[in-house]
């Protein structure tokens, strides 16, 4: 199984979660196939991040944001065999970052727990965030919440951890999977587009400082 083609590896359904899809005929739906065919052009991720004119931010962002909640899904589902209880007891980066889980209902403090655990969390909560109405509103003439940005904020945040993790303890396995290519441009793409919008604090990005350099990024 390790001489899975990529296409083959990301073709699977192998996601953690099921995917979180737009509704066709909607305004999210005709603005995900637009960022959907500029990808594919072979444009510049730089580009391709960027608003198209006349369109509204908060969409933009929702698109992106689920899109990536869906693609890190994947790519965490591919290699979560090799993230196990015993293998990552603890969710990090390596030995300088540790993360811990904290929400408003059952871990009000931040807590350690393991990488599958945290992942486990973290891909509930954001689903849970972008099926609720009242933050993520798929009905036209609705507006976004005050904070809806702020909330982005936190969704990027969490999600960059989990590149960190695939980065810095199981890159091997993607190695390994021929999948190396596939994440290199998602996480780019990640990147460019929170750089972009200013999304996530510089300081959650210092994990992953030396990819980025190694990139001219």
């Amino acid at each position: 199984t390790m001489a899975l083609c990529l296409k083959q590896v990301f073709n699977k359904d192998k996601t953690f979660r099921p995917r979180k899809k737009f509704e066709p005929g909607t305004q999210r739906f005709e603005l995900y196939k637009k960022a959907q065919a500029s990808l594919k052009s072979g444009l510049d991720l730089k580009a391709v991040v960027q608003l198209p004119p006349g369109e509204s931010i908060n969409d933009w962002i929702a698109v992106h944001v689920v899109d990536f909640f869906n693609r890190i899904n994947l790519i965490y589902g591919t290699m979560s065999e090799y993230c196990t209880e015993r293998s990552c007891p603890i969710m990090s980066g390596g030995l300088k970052y540790e993360y811990r889980w904290q929400d408003d209902s059952k871990y009000k403090k931040p807590t350690k727990l393991s990488a599958p655990q945290y992942m486990c969390m973290l891909m509930d909560w954001i689903e849970m965030l972008i099926n609720n109405e009242d933050i993520f509103p798929t009905r036209i003439g609705v507006p976004f919440p005050k904070q809806f940005q702020q909330v982005c904020t936190k969704i990027l945040t969490r999600l960059f951890r989990v590149f960190v993790h695939v980065y810095i303890h199981h890159f091997d396995s993607i190695i390994n999977m021929g999948a190396e290519a596939h994440v290199n441009t998602c996480y780019k793409h990640f990147y460019y587009f929170i750089r972009e919008f200013s999304l996530i604090d510089h300081r959650e990005l210092e994990p992953l400082v030396r990819i980025l350099q190694g990139w001219g990024g």
